[in-house]
């Protein structure tokens, strides 16, 4: 094995953050009982963030983003994991502060890993990545809340990583789904994944009342935030909830209590950082049985030589589907 290995790197400098393919030290990576050759990765928000130097996620630099990774044990100092074992990273510190996927090489604590589920490939977890593993979560607090038979759902940023993995997965399992999005121009992008209505943000403050309007949908996934959520609470029928997991539009929202006492509405918070390696590992199952969705058609593949532009886009509200990373 190699002493060196290749990686993304994100350099603090007067003029901002830059971006550099750099060949690091494998001895250099931070202590942990696993060393993984990692073979994908993705992009999600919170990387493009730490890749800019936005505050929030990475501390110290020079540092490799990267919060998903899938990849081969080469090293392993715990019995319950041993070489050639293929396990899937997402989540705690991966990435933030810890060197992270958009690099050859991780190391990383046990505690962090679950093995790959035997139907699922290492390509399809990364396609799905943390933005599947969040709408997984999202969609299982739901059916938790009041099963997804007979009822109308509604997604926010229904282009983006989380969003269109959520219309997807709703579709499947026969949700009726209406899908929000700011891009005008993506309307039969969401149908083929199976949105049956599309609604711009303006639309949808025009087709609810606020603060509390008459009831449209009985379940919500929000990754917007801001003034959709308030909005979508206040289209909710009687016991409804949404699972909410992002602030692209803002982490301050204005709500009024009357969804809550009048219809029984509730909110559920998605978390897919710190959340238990035995939930992480049940909704990868699920993704590997009944929630077996195929994601090709929405993922853009790319290497670490042309993550940049991605990078950029995505902060700036660009990025459709999934962006797939090939290590």
């Amino acid at each position: 094995m190699t002493n060196y290995y290749k990686a993304l790197q994100s350099v603090k400098n007067e003029d901002g953050n830059s971006l550099h393919i750099v060949e690091n030290k494998i001895e250099d990576l931070p202590e942990g009982d696993l060393l993984i050759k990692v073979q994908y990765s993705s992009l999600n928000y919170k990387d493009a963030m730490s890749a800019t130097g936005l505050p929030g996620v990475t501390r110290n630099y020079p540092h490799t983003p990267g919060i998903d990774a899938v990849g081969t044990i080469v090293e392993s100092t715990t019995a319950d994991y041993k070489e050639g074992d293929t396990v899937i990273v997402t989540g705690y510190d991966l990435g933030m502060n810890t060197s992270g996927g958009f690099g050859e090489y991780i190391r990383i604590p046990s505690a962090w890993a679950i093995a790959l589920p035997a139907n699922l490939s290492a390509r399809d977890s990364m396609i799905l990545g943390t933005a599947g593993l969040t709408a997984g979560l999202s969609v299982a607090a739901l059916e938790s809340h009041r099963g997804l038979q007979n009822v109308k759902a509604v997604v926010s940023g229904a282009t983006g990583g989380v969003g269109s993995v959520a219309v997807k997965l709703l579709s499947k399992l026969g949700v009726e789904t209406t899908a929000i999005s700011g891009k005008s121009n993506q309307h039969d992008f969401l149908k083929a994944l199976g949105a049956s209505e599309v609604l711009s943000r303006e639309a949808l403050q025009e087709a609810v009342r606020r603060p509390i309007g008459k009831g449209v949908w009985d379940l919500g996934v929000d990754v917007v935030g801001g003034d959709v959520l308030p909005t979508l609470l206040a289209g909710l029928n009687p016991a409804g909830a949404v699972a909410c997991s992002g602030l692209v539009g803002g982490t301050q929202f204005e709500a009024s209590v009357l969804p809550f006492i009048l219809r029984g509405v509730s909110l559920l918070g998605i978390d897919s950082v710190e959340i238990s390696l035995l939930k992480k590992k049940e909704i990868w199952e699920r993704f590997a049985s009944d929630w077996s969705i195929s994601l090709d058609e929405i993922t853009k593949e790319v290497t670490i030589e042309n993550l940049e532009s991605e990078i950029h886009s995505i902060l700036v509200g660009g990025q459709v589907g999934r962006v797939l990373v090939k290590i």
